[in-house]
């Protein structure tokens, strides 16, 4: 009977053994996989730039496989807040985008759920904005991805019949652009440009441009009232509409169609928007690209800013150092990669030492020849460095209400008071 027992137990602990290894045999194929699972969004620009990347990595290690899952951003927000507050990483990417305006936050809230990079690629490589936005107290979280850097895309035909060149409306400030805005609408009947009540992206860029943002250097404390620079993007914004030179929009296919369609005579946006200019080809040679209008009365403002781009992160989980080897070997150093970028999907890098290469110098015809691209990686160089903070929509979501109270009369200091004690009060 004994012995019965005995063959029990030991069948028992060799049965135990087995299925602990079974368990373990999963985490260490998981670790030892050669399959790295991405998040991202935007099949022609993101998701194509990844698989770029992943072709590019084959001669590094040709067993590797990429698994891209293609999500809205909001989706990627939603679907990581909900695991990493849970605490659990069942599911999660290896690699995952995330846009620059919301890194921060990602990253304090959760501290330990990304995995640092620093010492895998060289930050002095890349534009110093980007590498403060994907980085914490000078240790490196996130491998910079695509410029959102600014330019203000201009119709020269319309800047013709209105008697202005191109050259006129380099290096402007806003106050100088309205000016220009009602004599080509006086001259063609076309309005500016565009704008969205509800997105601010153009005080974004504006504030930016004075090196000033929502927050104060921290990142945390809410930086509104007393803000020259907000205070000064919000009399412009406003400028702007009273001058009647805006044709209003509601989302982003009426966006779109203002320039496709020929109904404004320029786009002050980030470098992404390229290839929706190009999209229509009857346009060629009719376009240039300038600048952005710098803020008026502000000292350090200065003819450069972005708006949007995104970076790419590691996850705390097992795969995390073939992830971080391949991010290092592609969008951290492959020069070669970004020609490719900018060819096949309009995507201009934040890394310095691609300006070398012939893409990022050829001239685009449907811009009259401009080397736009080389053009913007100067631009990028001059964007002020600074720290985008937690809160960047949060507090953009009072400001929404705050503008129409401003526009329909509320005095601006009183406005931006407000949305101080508002943005204390919430965060």
């Amino acid at each position: 009977m004994k012995k019965i027992l005995a063959l029990l137990l030991v069948s028992m602990m060799v049965l135990t053994a087995c299925s602990s290894g079974s368990t373990n045999g999963q985490t260490e194929e998981a670790t030892d996989t050669n399959e790295l699972t991405v998040w991202a969004w935007d099949p022609n620009f993101n998701i194509q730039a990844m698989e770029l990347a992943g072709e590019a990595y084959q001669s590094e290690d040709s067993d590797v496989k990429l698994n891209i899952i293609e999500n809205a951003q909001d989706d990627i927000i939603q679907k990581l807040n909900t695991s990493l507050s849970s605490g659990t990483t069942k599911g999660l990417p290896n690699m995952v985008l995330i846009e620059d305006y919301r890194a921060q936050s990602f990253l304090q809230a959760y501290p330990d759920a990304f995995y640092e990079v620093t010492g895998s690629f060289k930050p002095d490589d890349f534009a110093k904005y980007k590498v403060a936005a994907t980085s914490i107290e000078d240790k490196n979280y996130g491998v910079p991805f695509d410029s959102g850097v600014t330019g203000l895309y201009v119709r020269t035909d319309y800047l013709e019949e209105a008697g202005y060149t191109v050259e006129d409306l380099k290096n402007i400030d806003w106050n100088e652009y309205i000016e220009i805005g009602k004599k080509v609408k006086e001259a063609t009947g076309k309005h500016m440009l565009t704008l969205d009540p509800n997105d601010l992206g153009q005080i974004r860029m504006m504030i930016q441009s004075s090196g000033s943002w929502y927050l104060k250097e921290d990142g945390v404390t809410p930086d509104l009232a007393g803000n020259e620079a907000l205070k000064k993007a919000f009399e412009v914004y406003k400028k702007l509409l009273d001058a009647d030179i805006v044709k209003p929009v509601s989302d982003w296919s009426q966006f779109l169609a203002g320039f496709n369609s020929g109904e404004v005579a320029s786009i002050p946006t980030g470098n992404w928007v390229t290839a929706s200019v190009k999209a229509e080809a009857s346009q060629s040679g009719k376009w240039a690209i300038v600048p952005q209008p710098r803020l008026p009365g502000i000292e350090n403002s200065v003819n450069a800013s972005n708006l949007g781009g995104s970076s790419w992160y590691v996850l705390n989980i097992p795969g995390k150092e073939k992830a971080v080897d391949f991010l290092a070997k592609t969008f951290g150093s492959n020069v070669d990669l970004y020609q490719k970028l900018v060819k096949e999907t309009g995507a201009i890098g934040a890394y310095k030492p691609a300006a070398e290469g012939e893409a990022y110098k050829a001239e685009d015809e449907f811009f009259g020849g401009q080397s736009i691209t080389s053009d913007f990686l100067d631009w990028t160089e001059q964007i002020p460095q600074i720290n985008y903070g937690m809160h960047t929509y949060a507090i953009e979501d009072i400001l929404i209400v705050e503008m129409q109270n401003y526009l329909n009369g509320k005095d601006i200091n009183k406005v931006l008071e407000d949305a101080q004690k508002q943005a204390e009060g919430q965060l």
